[in-house]
């Protein structure tokens, strides 16, 4: 009997337990739609965020029970998007092909080492200290924080300056969120032109930090035929909503800075 009533007491218990769980089960069940689910698998498991949800199993409950856009994942591009459109018995909506983009040019041979650092060799423990070791500012730091962060080898480390390998590239954004001078963007492929400085200095102090650096001479900006190309702060940048590639500023550019960047 010492060991009887209290075995009895715990066994009770359970008993209780296991009904109350049974009941609250059922009361506070939520019906999922399979189609999350088959959803979710059809994503490339990437789980980068650059669709602007949290990861796959969140853009797809987005997709259903959100309206969310079906062609918002970038790893999993046109694929992705026609496998959710078989599932939701919808047309494949269309996919514009993304490609990240570092918006500098300024590799060793154009800039100068102010000194040596020789911290944790990650380009965010570097920018801490004066801005980098380059003498250019707003460039490249080159010790690779976007290469380690990409899981598809886009990106390479050449001459101190990093350099996406376009037919790799899935356009995560991983690379653009972690570059402390926010030289990476997401860009269509097709937008082939692109001005590859990011530089604020003036003309002058600009070709005394780098060779290849926008000196905002404003020849693009007179040059350019659709308008596309404006100079603001001693910088050149392009509106791609006019720009056609048709490629003048590439041309008429004294510096070289303005390149066609072909996929």
């Amino acid at each position: 009997m010492t060991y009887l009533i209290p075995a009895l007491i715990v066994g009770a218990c359970g008993i209780i337990a296991g009904v109350l769980l049974t009941v609250a089960s059922k009361v506070f069940h939520v019906e999922v739609d399979e189609r999350i689910e088959k959803i979710s698998e059809a994503l490339p498991q990437a789980n980068c965020g650059a669709c602007g949800y949290a990861g796959c199993a969140d853009y797809a409950d987005a997709i259903i029970n959100k309206g969310a856009p079906s062609n918002l994942c970038r790893p999993g591009g046109a694929d992705a998007a026609g496998k959710i459109a078989e599932i939701l018995g919808t047309a494949a909506e269309d996919v514009v092909p993304m490609t990240a983009m570092v918006r500098c040019s300024g590799d060793c041979n154009a800039t100068r080492q102010e000194f040596i650092f020789d911290g944790i060799q990650s380009c965010k423990a570097v920018k801490r200290f004066y801005g980098g070791t380059s003498s250019c500012k707003f460039g490249c730091i080159g010790l690779g924080d976007c290469a380690a962060v990409c899981e598809h080898d886009a990106i390479k480390i050449k001459d101190g300056l990093a350099r996406v390998i376009t037919s790799r590239c899935l356009a995560c954004g991983q690379c653009a969120a972690v570059c402390p001078n926010s030289l990476i963007v997401i860009k269509p492929k097709a937008q082939a032109v692109e001005v590859l400085c990011s530089s604020a200095d003036n003309g002058k102090q600009t070709k005394l930090s780098c060779k290849n650096g926008c000196i905002g001479c404003k020849m693009c900006e007179k040059k350019c035929p659709a308008g596309a190309i404006t100079v603001k702060d001693f910088h050149a940048s392009i509106d791609y909503d006019k720009c056609t590639g048709c490629e003048v500023c590439v041309g008429v550019c004294p510096v070289k800075v303005i390149h066609s960047i072909k996929a």
